[in-house]
């Protein structure tokens, strides 16, 4: 299903006209659908069902509390990487005995927060998180689950900057480190493993290096079952890729089947930890063109929606479609849609035909993953009004930031 599409003339969010959006809540504005997220999550479901699953939503791709509740509503559990995302999960209803903590960095305090409320796992990811972790547990009179994050060596294929299972990356112990760090991690006091996870990297659109991957992962596993370390589970991570442009991925229920196909019949619970694949063609950023720049060499359409709002085409140069809300008659031109921020990289879309006028509303579509999780006030911009688009309602789920709450914990010297 179709959860943004014209309906007489109008873009709308399901039932909801973007315009009305942006007449009541202003722009620039993030606008999510809740059957869209829900269709994807249920589709997971769908494709897991004959398996002992448990699915974490990967709360990075998108944190706004109340897509975290729709989440924790559909029982889902959450792959958290600080301990902010640990408070959001926990605020928005989810459950810590279904959350996951991965990351390199965890502070002292954010593993003692997370073992104070009680999670299902911490990924480790390397031999000093290891000893910090066992350190601060036996100080708590606590065991902490812990899996070992593995980096497999394996290319996923996708943008440098989001691959993370390269022997080059930061990410995870070394494939040939592991055995070692089992050992070691069953004699310390204070820790139980349970599990191992795997994570190679983000917007895949290969089932190829998810099974090689995996195929490391299994021969892994095998050889620490036949010493007698048997694990409860095994994290699969996440990294499904979206269709912004002409991408290709996998359907869900190929992508997993393969996947369960290779497991085969060993009795592990497998967790998942999908983000973008859930919320990315869920949401959009809905901004207004405030000025049309013709010139010799380029066209431009200033909008009122800047790298701020959306870092990914700055950082990436990801490319992401860009609808006019209502179609407009006349001439098209060829723009780029750039945004008021002080930089040559502000820019959301280039060389894109449409017609404009001053005044018209741009839809940016796939903008619900990796969207206002990686906004900033850079300028001192205010960052954007999230809206949850549920059938014909659509309810405010974050307000707009005002300039006053950008400087509210400042303080003057005396």
């Amino acid at each position: 299903m179709n959860f943004f599409s014209y309906q007489d003339g109008a873009l709308c969010a399901e039932k909801v006209p973007l315009a009305s959006i942006a007449a009541r809540y202003g722009t620039p504005c993030y606008v999510y659908s809740r059957g869209a997220i829900e269709s994807a999550y249920r589709e997971f479901e769908r494709a897991s069902a004959e398996r002992d699953v448990l699915i974490c939503y990967s709360v990075k791709a998108n944190s706004n509390l109340a897509v975290l509740n729709l989440f924790a509503r559909l029982g889902s559990g959450f792959d958290i990487v600080s301990g902010g995302e640990l408070s959001r999960v926990l605020a928005a209803g989810g459950t810590a005995s279904k959350t996951v903590f991965s990351g390199v960095g965890k502070s002292e305090a954010e593993l003692r927060a997370a073992l104070q409320a009680g999670v299902l796992c911490v990924n480790v990811e390397s031999e000093g998180e290891i000893e910090r972790l066992a350190a601060v547990a036996s100080s708590m009179d606590r065991i902490a689950p812990v899996s070992f994050r593995v980096n497999p060596d394996v290319d996923p294929k996708t943008h440098p900057y989001i691959a993370t299972g390269l022997s080059e990356h930061q990410f995870g112990i070394p494939y040939d480190e592991a055995p070692r760090l089992y050992r070691k991690a069953a004699k310390l006091h204070g820790v139980r493993v349970v599990g191992i996870d795997v994570h190679i990297g983000s917007q895949i659109t290969e089932v190829g290096p998810f099974v090689a991957a995996l195929e490391k992962v299994l021969e892994f596993v095998d050889a620490l079952d036949a010493t007698g370390m048997h694990l409860e589970h095994m994290d699969l991570g996440g990294g499904l890729g979206i269709r912004y442009r002409d991408e290709t991925p996998p359907a869900i229920g190929d992508y997993l089947g393969a996947l369960f196909r290779r497991i085969g019949n060993r009795k592990l619970k497998i967790l998942l930890e999908p983000g973008r694949a859930l919320v990315g063609n869920a949401g959009l950023l809905l901004a207004r063109v405030e000025y049309l720049k013709h010139g010799v060499a380029k066209n431009f359409a200033v909008t009122d929606a800047a790298m701020n709002d959306l870092l990914r085409p700055a950082l990436y140069d990801a490319w992401h479609g860009v609808l006019p809300v209502t179609r407009r008659e006349g001439p098209v031109k060829r723009y780029d849609i750039v945004g008021p921020v002080c930089e040559s990289a502000d820019f959301l879309a280039r060389d894109r035909d449409l017609a404009l006028a001053g005044g018209d509303l741009l839809a940016v579509m796939s903008a619900g993953a990796y969207g206002m999780t990686m906004s900033s006030n850079y300028n001192s911009r205010p960052r954007p009004a999230e809206v949850m688009v549920d059938g014909k309602t659509a309810h405010l789920v974050r307000h707009r930031e005002v300039a006053e709450s950008l400087f509210a914990s400042e303080r003057l010297l005396p």
